[in-house]
């Protein structure tokens, strides 16, 4: 068995860190549709800015908002504005095909690839 890439979103912009709220990362549910990311589902984040990687859960956000909120104490590991790429895994025996998702500025759906490569660091 292997732990394989199965979704991404690629260079979200955090739009809000709430320290307050009970935990997880609330993620506009288009772009977790689009990844194919469970609502739920556990999540690994990386932070371009700071270079900061935690794990969570994820929050399904309103469709089409864009919202990209890291709650509760992993609030502290960002800042509002700082680029951060989502990873979903998947454990399997078998090779599995990524959806990463390339999202503009304001966190909209850019394109999908189906492959990991060179053209995600677009």
């Amino acid at each position: 068995m292997r732990v394989l890439l199965r979704g991404k979103i690629h260079r979200a912009v955090v739009t809000q860190a709430d320290l307050d709220y009970v935990g997880s990362i609330t993620i506009d549910k288009e772009l977790l549709d689009e990844a194919d990311i469970w609502a739920g589902e556990k999540v690994l984040i990386s932070d371009i800015d700071n270079g900061a990687r935690f794990e969570t859960y994820t929050v399904e956000g309103e469709p089409g908002s864009g919202v990209i909120c890291v709650n509760g104490a992993a609030a502290h590991l960002v800042n509002v504005g700082d680029r951060i790429i989502i990873m979903a895994f998947e454990i399997t025996d078998r090779p599995i095909t990524p959806n990463i998702v390339l999202v503009d500025e304001r966190n909209r759906k850019v394109r999908t690839l189906h492959a990991p490569g060179p053209s995600v660091s677009e």
